[in-house]
């Protein structure tokens, strides 16, 4: 067993003892909002938005993108649970602006070992044999940080872009805006 196991079981087992009734919540998230945003471990969405068990449902990829996936679990979200908006949060210095798919295609196919940046480059640290399958992915990543966001900071305070915001909001059959989703 690694350490790192043994210290998530160990933690488990302090957030098991202090359960308690989450298990009868709700399954649609109480505050009825999901939000998604980047895998990056320097980011708490728990903490930065706020919640707890049940509030919301959390959607987390590399870069915080609105890919195939993530789409399908915000649609499911609200059809099926009832959100009622949706929140998409970018952060600066994001891992998905350092490198294009040319290079995590080349970086792959050369070995699946863990890369790294070698002066100011991605350098492949193992041997092959590396897999092209990674051709057929889209990395989705991030050329233009101003592009994928509008605006941004550097000091963990959320920021509406007003733009997105816009371009979120969902009109009704009646023509009245709906919560921006």
């Amino acid at each position: 067993m690694s350490d790192i196991l043994k210290q998530v079981l160990a933690a488990n087992e302090k957030y098991v003892a202090d359960f308690g009734a989450k298990s009868q919540l709700a399954m649609p998230p109480g505050r009825r909002f999901a939000i998604l945003t980047c895998m990056d471990a320097r980011l708490d969405p728990a903490k930065f938005a706020g919640l707890a068990e049940g509030d919301a449902h959390v959607i987390r990829n590399a870069g915080g993108r609105a890919s195939d996936d993530a789409i399908r679990s915000l649609v499911i979200s609200y059809k099926l649970l009832g959100t009622k908006e949706w929140f998409v949060i970018h952060h600066t210095e994001c891992g998905m602006l350092f490198f294009t798919n040319e290079i995590m295609r080349d970086l792959l196919s050369q070995s699946l070992k863990t890369a790294s940046i070698v002066d100011g480059k991605w350098k492949d640290s193992g041997e092959g044999p590396g897999s092209r399958a990674g051709d057929f992915i889209e990395w989705l990543t991030i050329r233009n940080q101003e592009e994928a966001v509008v605006s941004d900071v550097k000091t963990g305070r959320l920021m509406e872009v007003k733009a997105a915001t816009a371009a979120g909001v969902a009109k009704t059959s009646k023509g009245a805006s709906a919560a921006s989703r």
